[in-house]
C-alpha cells in the first residue's frame, strides 16, 4: 500500500460501486428472462462484463489502500442497489428498509471521513 485514500482511489473506489451495481441490475435483468439460454442472454453478459472490470479496479484499489476503509466504502453500493431497484423495477422500499440504508450510508461516511 503506497498511496492511502486519495481522491483518485476514492473516485476508483466510486467507479467499483457503480460496477457492482450495474452488475445486479444486469443479473436482475437476464432474471426475468431466465431459461435454458439465461448464461447466453445480453444482461447476462453485460453484468459478467461488469464483473470483470470491478475485478481488475478492485484489486488496484486494494493495492493502494487498507482493506479496512477500501471494504466498508464498498458498502455504498448496497445504498446504489436499492435506489436503482426502486427506480428500475418499482420495487418498494419500506421504512425499515429506508433506515437500513441510511445506517450503512452514515456508516459508510464515518469510514470515508477517518480514511482521509
Amino acid at each position: 500500500m503506497t498511496d492511502g485514500l486519495n481522491n483518485t482511489m476514492l473516485a476508483l473506489i466510486l467507479f467499483c460501486v457503480l460496477t457492482e451495481a450495474g452488475r445486479e441490475v444486469c443479473f436482475k435483468l437476464a432474471s426475468a428472462r431466465s431459461g435454458r439460454n439465461a448464461y447466453l442472454n445480453p444482461w447476462t453478459l453485460t453484468g459478467i462484463v461488469f464483473w470483470g472490470t470491478e475485478l481488475v479496479a478492485w484489486t488496484y484499489v486494494l493495492a493502494h489502500v487498507p482493506l479496512s476503509i477500501a471494504f466498508p466504502l464498498m458498502a455504498s453500493s448496497y445504498a446504489v442497489v436499492s435506489v436503482a431497484s426502486a427506480y428500475l423495477f418499482k420495487e418498494k422500499i419500506g421504512l425499515r428498509h429506508s433506515i437500513g440504508v441510511a445506517l450503512v450510508s452514515g456508516g459508510v461516511i464515518c469510514v470515508g471521513i477517518s480514511g482521509l
